[in-house]
């Protein structure tokens, strides 16, 4: 069982950077990847960015490469997402999700079986 909780979102300007935080609560001996995903009003959800147990495999959805990184504090049970450059197109309910098979690095939402509850960014002047 995983319980996760997403903090960090806001409002925030175009060009500018916000980082948000996925903190789980689970067994000392739990192991999983986390993912984040994000859904805009009227869209679907998507897959933004993932990284295994060990934080040695990590992706990113196009739309982020070179803008977003994600990294993990496991003494912490903590997952960051650090976004730069942000553009009104990242607006979105942003949500974290753990999939326990530790070992793999998938971008598909089905494949996740824990969610967060979503947090806020808006990126709006």
């Amino acid at each position: 069982q995983v319980q996760l909780e997403e903090s960090g979102g806001g409002l925030v300007q175009p060009g500018t950077s916000l980082t948000l935080s996925c903190a789980a609560s689970v067994r000392t001996d739990s192991r999983y990847t986390v993912g984040w995903f994000r859904q805009a009003p009227g869209k679907e959800r998507e897959f933004v960015s993932t990284i295994d147990w060990r934080g040695a495999a990590t992706r990113y959805a196009d739309s982020g490469k070179g803008r977003f990184t994600i990294s993990r504090d496991n003494a912490e049970n903590t997952v960051y997402l650090q976004m730069n450059s942000l553009k009104p197109e990242d607006t979105a309910v942003y949500y974290c999700a753990a999939d326990t098979d530790w070992w793999r690095v998938a971008q598909v939402a089905s494949e996740y079986e824990y969610w967060g509850q979503g947090t806020q960014v808006t990126v709006s002047s």
